[in-house]
């Protein structure tokens, strides 16, 4: 069966910055895999390139079977890829269902608002508060939670655990063990790899813009010692 997801030979650029050298990854329908990496290797740029926000890029991306090349950002929306940014996006000076109810829905299966509210009781408690009144942990549950709703079948995920509390950080963890459980793909950006391998079921290794190592979560023992090297551990 052909990958959900399919990444070959991408290349993207800032401006005259060349940061992506030929990016290869695939991801499976219903798989979470997780993108290691420390900062500034390109992790957040292949998020980017892949859901279509960086255009200046070069390569192949596949996404149900369909060319994402060319395909407008509203359109990669709508075709099923949505993308939960590092820096969240959460608006201000709307409530938590406002937020929540922002984005359109794009494909039948999202969850609803009841299933998302049992997912993040945290949310439902705060349903009446406005963006400005969250805390860092509300707002990456909200900012998932947005997707959620939009029956988006793949879920592109930028540092989630990022700055983030120990709890929070558990129960981050929990949400995307029950999302693998529910089917959803899941392509994670995590520099976190103990998180991570209590839900990934693979790992790429990206330095200086490129792939250097592809593997399962259960061969992460023996991994250990390239992983110190390549993320400085």
């Amino acid at each position: 069966m052909a990958p959900l997801l399919n990444v070959a030979g991408l290349q993207a650029w800032y401006g005259e910055s060349h940061v992506l050298h030929g990016v290869d990854l695939h991801v499976n329908e219903g798989e979470m895999i997780c993108i290691l990496g420390r900062n500034g290797m390109g992790k957040t740029t292949t998020l980017r390139s892949i859901m279509g926000i960086l255009r200046k890029r070069t390569g192949q991306i596949s996404f149900a079977g369909q060319d994402m090349m060319n395909v407008p950002l509203h359109k990669t929306a709508k075709a099923g890829l949505g993308f939960v940014p590092e820096e969240r996006g959460i608006f201000a000076t709307l409530t938590v269902e406002e937020n929540l109810m922002l984005p359109p829905v794009v494909a039948p299966g999202g969850m609803t608002v009841r299933e998302i509210y049992t997912l993040f009781p945290n949310l439902e408690e705060r349903r009446s508060s406005p963006g400005t009144k969250l805390s860092g942990g509300e707002q990456q549950m909200l900012a998932m939670a947005r997707i959620l709703r939009t029956g988006a079948k793949c879920l592109l995920l930028d540092e989630p655990t990022e700055g983030l509390a120990p709890v929070i950080i558990q129960r981050i963890g929990e949400v995307l063990v029950e999302l693998k459980k529910r089917g959803m793909t899941v392509v994670l950006v995590e520099q976190n790899f103990r998180f991570a391998s209590k839900v990934a079921d693979r790992f790429y290794l990206m330095d200086h813009g490129e792939m250097v190592a592809e593997f399962p979560v259960g061969e992460l023992p023996q991994r250990m010692d390239m992983l110190n090297t390549v993320l400085g551990v």
